[in-house]
C-alpha cells in the first residue's frame, strides 16, 4: 500500500508573525515548523502501516512550499515516514487553496499508484479544511474526511466523523482521500533513533516544471482571492475596573457585554 502524506509548514504560532509587502504572509523571516493539525495525519498513517501485518507499505509525507518548508517534511521522517517530496518553486509564493491544491495533485499524480491520500483537518495558519476536498476532486478520487476514527479493512476504509448533534461513519474504497482531526489519536515525538534514522532517508525536491504544472496557474497573480491590506493588532490595555459600591457594577457589565456585541 503507498500512502501520501501532505504536511505543511506553517508559522510558529508563538513568534511575531507578519505580512510582506504584497499581503501575503511571510513564511521565511519567521520560524516555521510542521503544522500540529498535520501531526495526526502522519501520526494516521504511520498506525496504518503498522497495522498492516505482513502487507509492504510505504508513507510518502509530501509538502508544498519555500525552502525552509523542508522542516516540515523532515519531522514526518522523524516520527517514522519512509520518504520526503517537497515541491519548491519561486511562482508558487501567494498561491490560494485551489492553486496549492492543483500542485498537490499534480506532485501525487508524478508519485503514481497512490492508494491512500491522508491530510489533516485543517492548516494552523489558514484553518480552511477544504484543500482535502479539492484533491478528491482534482484526483477524482472518493473522499473521506475529518474522521476522529479511522478502521481499514483490505481496501475498505471508515471513519467516524463526529458532529455537533450526531455521530457519522462513513466508508469508502481505495484509492481515497482520507482527512482526520485532532481527536484521532495524539501524535507521537520523535525518538533519538527517529531523529538519526531520518537523515539517511529520501528527499527529493521536485518543481513546478517536474510535476507538468504551468507556473502562470498558480501563485499570487491567479489567486481567485487577495487581501487588500492588514495592520497591526494594536497593544492591548489596562482593562476598566467597575466598582459596585452602588450596586451599578451589573448594569455596567451588560452594557460593555453589549457594546462588543457578546450579548
Amino acid at each position: 500500500m503507498n500512502i501520501v502524506v501532505c504536511v505543511k509548514y506553517v508559522p510558529d504560532a508563538t513568534a511575531d508573525r507578519h505580512f510582506e509587502s504584497d499581503n501575503t504572509v511571510d513564511r521565511v523571516g519567521v520560524p516555521g515548523l510542521l503544522s500540529e493539525l498535520d501531526e495526526y495525519a502522519v501520526e494516521q498513517a504511520l498506525q496504518l502501516k503498522e497495522k498492516a501485518e505482513g502487507e509492504e507499505v510505504e508513507v510518502t509525507a509530501l509538502t508544498v512550499g519555500p525552502d525552509e518548508a523542508s522542516d516540515a517534511i523532515k519531522k514526518a521522517l522523524q516520527m517514522g515516514a519512509d520518504k520526503g517530496i517537497h515541491v519548491v518553486d519561486d511562482a508558487i509564493a501567494g498561491s490560494d487553496s485551489l492553486a496549492t491544491s492543483q500542485v498537490l495533485a499534480a506532485a501525487i499524480e508524478k508519485i503514481g499508484d497512490v492508494d491512500l491520500v491522508v491530510c489533516g483537518m485543517a492548516s494552523t495558519d489558514a484553518s480552511m479544511s477544504v484543500v482535502p476536498a479539492m484533491l478528491a476532486e482534482r484526483l477524482d478520487l472518493p473522499q473521506v474526511t475529518l474522521g476522529s476514527v479511522i478502521e481499514r479493512q483490505g481496501k475498505e476504509f471508515r471513519i467516524k466523523r463526529d458532529g455537533d448533534t450526531s455521530t457519522e461513519v462513513i466508508g469508502a474504497t481505495a484509492p481515497l482521500v482520507l482527512s482526520v482531526t485532532d481527536q484521532s489519536g495524539e501524535a507521537r515525538y520523535p525518538s533519538f533513533k527517529g531523529i538519526m534514522a531520518a537523515k539517511k532517508k529520501p528527499l527529493e525536491s521536485w518543481s513546478l516544471e517536474d510535476i507538468g504544472v504551468d507556473a502562470g496557474k498558480v501563485g499570487l497573480d491567479a489567486a481567485w482571492t487577495a487581501v487588500e491590506g492588514t495592520e497591526e493588532r494594536p497593544p492591548r490595555t489596562q482593562g476598566e475596573v467597575v466598582t459596585d459600591e452602588d450596586g451599578s457594577g451589573a448594569k455596567a457589565l451588560v452594557e460593555f457585554l453589549a457594546s462588543k456585541k457578546f450579548i
